[in-house]
């Protein structure tokens, strides 16, 4: 059996060009999150924490509200934003602080899904390039009426590249999906903790 040609396997397999497509948005919204997570979690927590307890202590609220919203990260968001009621009641500032966690987990969500849905539907597209590169291969040896099994186990074994390809495209978007979403969690129980922290803070000023 002749080497098999890869290139003019992808050449002529449009279910390739698909999971070509579905692995450069994977890479791109992964690439994405990289930096968004990365900028998510602050470094020196406790240095923060610490700075924004001392300011509150000697009532510097402004300071403080200030000193939060130059931070871009979820951590200090959420505390600019109670800062900014802190007016309020424990129970509306809690409720409200609830509110805005809820938004910070979207947009640590956010092309999450895209990542999912490509570890998912992966596999699918791969297997169905192999069932229409089977079909073509047995209707080969239908119309070369001679070859045997040669003609079919070549059209087979270029067939296969498509679920190979499907599992390439999928097993890093699951990978990389699971690995953000775990990020997720563990940012936003840090928000959960941290707001806690923050209306007790608020509380003893």
């Amino acid at each position: 059996m002749e080497n098999i040609n890869y290139f003019a396997i992808f050449k002529d397999s449009f279910t390739l060009v698909i999971l070509l497509f579905c692995s450069l948005m994977s890479f791109t919204f992964a690439f994405e999150r990289y930096f968004y997570f990365r900028k998510a979690r602050q470094k020196k927590m406790d240095d923060f924490l610490a700075h924004v307890s001392g300011m509150l202590k000697k009532g510097e609220h402004d300071k403080a509200l200030d000193y939060t919203g130059k931070i871009d990260s979820p951590v200090s968001r959420i505390f600019h934003y109670a800062l900014q009621n802190r007016h309020m009641g424990r129970r509306d500032l809690e409720e409200l602080l609830a509110t805005k966690r809820q938004e910070e987990r979207l947009n640590l969500e956010r092309n999450l899904g895209v990542l999912g849905t490509m570890g998912n539907i992966a596999p699918f597209i791969g297997l169905f390039g192999t069932v229409v590169g089977i079909i073509k291969a047995f209707r080969d040896l239908a119309l070369s009426g001679s070859g045997g099994p040669t003609v079919v186990a070549k059209g087979i074994a270029e067939a296969l590249v498509a679920t190979a390809g499907g599992l390439a495209v999928a097993i890093p978007a699951v990978i990389i999906y699971n690995y953000f979403m775990r990020k997720t969690k563990v940012i936003s129980s840090e928000l959960e903790i941290f707001s806690a922290r923050l209306i007790i803070m608020l509380e003893a000023k």
